[in-house]
């Protein structure tokens, strides 16, 4: 069953801020290979200007995707999480984001779109400290297999 293209401009902001800490910060750079001291060590942090730990880029992954009760989880969009795979996921900084910086995000679905006989559903997740903006993070789920069949 193809995705609702209703969606498509729909908004959702995280229902709860974000607080990164420094054990999500060592545990993310940990989970990927990232031995930069930034990202371990405080005063390794502070050498290099840092208030506190630094985050690896692709952390906000866990912001732009983890926890969302939004759209996603709408049954009138479609979205069947046993066909979808990860393709794509680009990251904006404004600045790096730190040990103590509280995030809030907002996504959108940009666009939905027909790849073949699948579907590529284009998110993206504005995301701000303190409502000062910090990054843009754009992600694409594939759902595979959904796509409307196409006349012969």
């Amino acid at each position: 069953m193809p995705l609702n293209r209703d969606f498509v401009g729909r908004k959702a902001p995280r229902a709860e801020p974000f607080e990164v800490t420094r054990g999500d910060i060592r545990r993310f750079a940990t989970a990927i290979g990232d031995a930069n001291p930034a990202c371990h060590d405080v005063a390794a942090a502070q050498a290099l200007g840092h208030r506190d730990l630094v985050a690896p880029p692709t952390f906000l992954i866990t912001l732009a995707m983890a926890g969302r009760t939004d759209f996603l989880a709408d049954p009138e969009l479609g979205l069947q999480y046993e066909f979808v795979v990860h393709g794509q996921q680009k990251f904006e900084l404004r600045r790096p984001v730190c040990a103590g910086d509280v995030l809030d995000s907002e996504a959108r679905i940009e666009d939905i779109r027909d790849a073949r006989d699948n579907e590529l559903m284009q998110i993206i997740s504005e995301i701000s400290c303190d409502g000062e903006p910090v990054a843009t993070a754009t992600n694409t789920l594939v759902s595979r297999g959904t796509a409307a069949p196409r006349e012969v």
